[in-house]
């Protein structure tokens, strides 16, 4: 039984496993590296919903979520309670729902270059995922090169 348990929870765990996290992307219908990002997503085993919002009501959300301005990037998703917002890698959305940290969720801000959905060519500038612990508030949860 302990094997089964843990082949279980490793195929949870496991990019494009059969047991997929529904992941709601809130994003503008016009913002093409939203729709990457959640591509991205769906390729590392996410079920995605996308739901449309214009910018102020993306900002209304945001705030309603516990996402400040400084925290903040193009689009904002949930995934078994937690906010993901901007772009947040596959990897590090995985960790965070395997170590289940009290937190609002992580973030991303801006919008870096070579982050997922923001490829441009192999140029990758250095950023920081952060957990936000309360809203304004947080701490750097992984660094990216």
């Amino acid at each position: 039984m302990v094997g089964i348990r843990a082949a279980l929870v490793a195929a949870v765990m496991l990019p494009g496993a059969a047991w997929a996290q529904e992941m709601v992307v809130h994003k503008s219908p016009d913002c093409g590296c939203c729709g990457a990002w959640a591509d991205a997503m769906a390729a590392d085993g996410f079920e995605i919903r996308i739901e449309h919002a214009e910018w102020a009501e993306l900002d209304a959300l945001k705030a309603r979520l516990g996402v400040a301005p400084v925290h903040a990037g193009c689009h904002t998703a949930t995934v078994e309670g937690y906010v993901v917002e901007g772009h947040v890698p596959a990897a590090d959305v995985r960790r965070m729902l395997a170590e289940r940290p009290e937190a609002v969720g992580i973030a991303v801000p801006g919008m870096p270059v070579g982050s997922p959905g923001m490829e441009m060519g192999g140029r990758v500038d250095p950023y920081d995922v952060v957990m936000i612990t309360a809203p304004g508030e947080g701490e750097v949860f992984s660094s990216h090169d």
